[in-house]
């Protein structure tokens, strides 16, 4: 599957052009600007372009006067990718074009149609966002040590594959190589079906009354965080990568039927092994989830620290982690219903767990294990 993993050395000079300048197509503008790379923008929408220029993501399109760009970045919805792609490799014969769509075959079996030179093209998925959307939501950094997947075909030429990988490499990411199809199929999983589940869960509260929702915890709120996404773009994602994503909810209906049959009737014979099971299979799975900066998974101790609900008082206590010398590996926040506190929880080695509640206690602090 991936040929190779790494941070990539970056040597692209330029000039980029960059067509569409929505969140991941700003935030490339702006991480090749922070490296002097000249960028030059388009986009459909002149509000969007112009807010991209005013932040320093690259200057219009319309003031290219150069020699042929070195790169050409299609940052456009998935639904007009191919069209825009094939535009871009009729305008410029001289350059390299790449896209950043989230699915990847169906764009290529598109431009396959197209009769293009498809030996400058390469298809790249970078896995990285946020729940905002647009150019003002854009960030320079928003790809360092983020994955970012380089899908080239059986037409695409070697300086096409090192300039996706230069890309990539330039704004932090780190790449990786799959085909078009394995690309598809291993984020229907880790990406698509998360949404779609964050999506239905949360629909379920539609109707919630408030006072039952008041009871909400992290448990509910880290499990529907997703599903404040863009519904324009999600319907153009789970349409263009149908196939796999249903051969995925295959899977969760049959998983479904199973729960929903036990609990049907939760006291017959082998009925609490089949629940002890499940969630031990849903334990053994997000075990595999692969640790800090993408390295193996790692176990780690949790505390909770209170504090004050009032301004300073959680940077004041990152302050003192600092201090004491432990290094955060994750950090939840939450309040406590009904009362003037928030709960920090703060996630260390385990080595360093011991130190950092003796050592808060010590300070002042309220500490649960």
């Amino acid at each position: 599957m991936a040929a190779f993993h790494s941070h990539g050395r970056g040597h692209l000079d330029g000039p980029v052009i960059i067509l569409g300048t929505g969140l991941l197509g700003t935030s490339i503008g702006l991480g090749l600007r922070g490296r002097g790379v000249p960028v030059y923008l388009a986009d459909p929408s002149p509000t969007n372009q112009a807010v991209a220029v005013d932040i320093g993501a690259g200057r219009p399109l319309s003031e290219f006067d150069g020699d042929a760009p070195q790169l050409v970045v299609v940052a456009a919805p998935p639904d007009v990718t191919a069209d825009v792609v094939e535009r871009a490799l009729r305008d410029y014969p001289a350059a390299i074009v790449v896209d950043i769509a989230s699915v990847k075959a169906h764009i290529l079996t598109d431009l396959r149609g197209r009769n293009v030179d498809l030996s400058r093209y390469v298809g790249s998925h970078p896995m990285a966002g946020r729940e905002k959307s647009g150019p003002v939501a854009a960030r320079g950094e928003l790809f360092t040590s983020m994955p970012w997947v380089v899908c080239p075909s059986e037409e695409t030429s070697l300086d096409a594959l090192q300039a996706a990988r230069s890309l990539a490499g330039d704004l932090g990411a780190v790449v990786s190589q799959f085909t078009p199809e394995e690309h598809d199929e291993a984020v229907a999983l880790v990406s698509h079906l998360p949404q779609v589940m964050s999506s239905l869960l949360a629909s379920r509260l539609q109707d919630t009354p408030l006072h039952a929702l008041s009871l909400a915890g992290n448990g509910l709120r880290d499990t529907t965080r997703i599903a404040a996404s863009d519904p324009t773009l999600w319907v153009q994602i789970l349409g263009g990568n149908a196939e796999k994503i249903v051969t995925q909810l295959y899977g969760v209906r049959e998983d479904l039927n199973r729960l929903i049959g036990t609990l049907e009737a939760p006291l017959a014979p082998g009925a609490r092994l089949d629940l002890a099971q499940l969630i031990s299979e849903g334990n053994a799975g997000q075990a595999r989830i692969p640790g800090k900066h993408g390295g193996p998974p790692q176990a780690y101790s949790w505390l909770t620290v209170l504090v004050e609900d009032r301004p300073g008082q959680i940077a004041r206590l990152l302050t003192e982690i600092g201090e004491i010398g432990v290094n955060l590996e994750d950090l939840r926040l939450d309040h406590s219903s009904g009362q003037n506190v928030g709960m920090v929880e703060i996630s260390v080695l385990p080595s360093k767990h011991d130190l950092l509640v003796e050592s808060l206690t010590d300070r002042g602090w309220r500490v649960l294990q």
